[in-house]
């Protein structure tokens, strides 16, 4: 028997103080009592933006006057289908209430996981509070190194920050971990690890990232108790293994050509986009890249781009 399919657009909706309103359901709706970001139904030959302008409209009193795409998420219930066409709405005109009785609330981004949304929600949350540019650092053998790469990264844009370093000793990088993170709390800036699960835990990080083979050793994502799970993958087979273990995010790389891996064939942007299209969590655009590309791996679906020597040296990482 075929599920129903639903086709709802939904938003992000931040304010100027960078707040994100989220509005509960009512207890008499599918998954109700939970809270979730406003949309409806797109209706027939109508398209998603409309339909989200529409919906906003009559559900909170407010125009939309700029909003992007953020992240499309197909989910299956036991009872129906749903895809979510998701834009990030940065400015609109009125002021937002509940017209049809339902409560609504701005929410700091830090405080958005308080909150129980439906399970089709969590992709949404995730792609709401990632970044859209990701340094991630080079082999150093020295911590100064390591620390003057993440400043020059953030001088640059960098809006969050993976140590990776394969030359370190466990020891030196829970050095470098303890530096960095001291460096990016005070101002909100995630850090991701990339490690094995077993020093990410002694390190109590908060985020891990997997290699592929580190993904295909995976159990379960109960394996780590962080909050932030992802992997790199480069094929629809890691993909698949990606979504199977309930990864949080990915990288999907290389999109271009690179001088590190110049034997390896790029996926290139139409292939990447049509993976991105079938992948319900966000995905970061890796390889040849720079930040100038940021608005192209957007339009082709990605939560936003990651790389290596694009912010320190201006150069495709």
């Amino acid at each position: 028997m075929s599920r129903k399919l639903i086709h709802v657009a939904a938003a992000v909706i931040t304010n100027l103080s960078g707040e994100v309103l989220i509005a509960k359901r009512s207890e008499a709706q599918h998954q109700g009592g939970l809270w979730e970001f406003p949309g409806g139904k797109v209706e027939q030959g109508e398209s998603a933006l409309s339909a989200l302008s529409r919906e906003l409209y009559e559900e909170l009193g407010i125009e939309v006057t700029e909003a992007r795409p953020l992240i499309k998420v197909p989910h299956h219930y036991s009872d129906k289908s749903v895809l979510l066409d998701v834009f990030e709405v940065t400015r609109f005109t009125g002021e937002a209430w509940g017209k049809e009785g339902q409560p609504i609330k701005w929410v700091a981004k830090a405080e958005m996981d308080h909150f129980s949304f439906p399970a089709a929600n969590q992709p949404i949350l995730n792609a709401c509070l990632l970044p859209t540019m990701l340094a991630i650092t080079p082999d150093f053998t020295t911590l100064d190194g390591l620390v003057d790469f993440v400043e020059q990264a953030l001088s640059c844009g960098a809006q969050g920050v993976m140590l990776r370093n394969h030359t370190l000793s466990d020891d030196m990088f829970e050095r470098a971990y303890q530096r960095i993170n001291g460096m990016l709390a005070s101002a909100s800036i995630p850090l991701i690890v990339n490690c094995s699960l077993e020093l990410a835990t002694a390190l109590q990080a908060d985020a891990l990232h997997l290699s592929a083979s580190r993904l295909s050793e995976l159990q379960g994502r109960d394996q780590f108790s962080g909050r932030w799970l992802s992997a790199s993958c480069h094929n629809r087979a890691e993909l698949d293994r990606a979504l199977a273990k309930n990864i949080d995010f990915i990288t999907l790389s290389p999109v271009l050509s690179t001088g590190s891996h110049p034997e390896t064939e790029p996926l290139g942007w139409p292939i990447f986009q049509q993976m991105v299209d079938e992948c319900a969590i966000p995905v970061y655009a890796l390889g040849g890249l720079d930040k100038h590309v940021l608005e192209q791996a957007i339009g082709c679906g990605a939560q936003g781009i990651a790389g290596i020597s694009a912010w320190s040296q201006g150069q495709k990482g």
